[in-house]
C-alpha cells in the first residue's frame, strides 16, 4: 500500500497539535453522526481506549468510544491505551472503512496490533459493519463544497489503491 509522502510527515511535525486535534475531533463527530451505533456495537469494549499509530506520520490518535472523543499526540509519547494498531496511515484508513482484511495484514506483519485483542476484534467487527465511507464523510463536512471534497478524496483513495493494493474492495 502506498505510504504517505514524506512531505506530509514533515509538515505534521510543524502543524500545531491543537489544529490537528480540532480536525480529528471534527472528523470523529461526523463519523459518529453519520454512522450511529458504531460505538454501541463494541458492547463491553466501549469503555476501552484505542490507539491508532500511523507508522508514516509522527502522530498518535487515541479514540475513547464511551465519550466519544479522539485525542492527538506526538508519536514520541504514544498514549496509554487498552489496544493499539500500528501501520501506514492509508492502511489504517482502509481498515477504518472496513475495506482491508485485518487478519491478513496482521499475519503478513503489515500491521501490528498490541494490547487487548478481544477489544480490537470488537472494534474491527464494528467498523466492518458500519459502512464508513471517508470521502463521503469528508464531503458531508464541507457544506457547499461537498461534491468537490468527496470527489477529491475519492480520487486520492483510487490513486492509493492503484499503487498496488488490489485487496481494497
Amino acid at each position: 500500500m502506498m505510504r504517505l509522502p514524506t512531505f506530509f510527515s514533515m509538515l505534521a511535525k510543524h502543524v500545531p497539535l491543537p489544529v490537528i486535534q480540532q480536525a480529528a475531533a471534527a472528523m470523529l463527530t461526523q463519523i459518529v453522526r453519520r454512522h450511529g451505533g458504531l460505538f454501541e456495537r463494541l458492547g463491553e469494549h466501549r469503555e476501552k481506549r484505542y490507539a491508532f499509530l500511523p507508522s508514516d506520520l509522527p502522530l498518535a490518535f487515541l479514540v475513547e468510544p464511551a465519550i466519544p472523543a479522539v485525542s492527538v499526540s506526538r508519536a514520541q509519547r504514544p498514549p496509554a491505551a487498552d489496544a493499539a494498531v500500528e501501520g501506514p496511515l492509508f492502511m489504517l484508513l482502509a481498515l477504518m472503512e472496513g475495506r482491508q482484511d485485518a487478519d491478513a495484514l496482521f499475519f503478513s506483519r503489515d500491521l501490528t496490533v498490541t494490547g487487548d485483542m478481544e477489544a480490537m476484534l470488537a472494534l474491527r467487527n464494528a467498523l466492518d459493519d458500519s459502512g464508513i465511507d471517508l470521502p463521503g464523510d469528508l464531503g458531508a463536512m464541507a457544506g457547499p463544497l461537498a461534491p468537490f471534497v468527496s470527489r477529491a478524496a475519492s480520487g486520492v483513495r483510487s490513486r492509493v489503491l492503484a499503487e498496488g493494493n488490489p485487496s481494497w474492495n
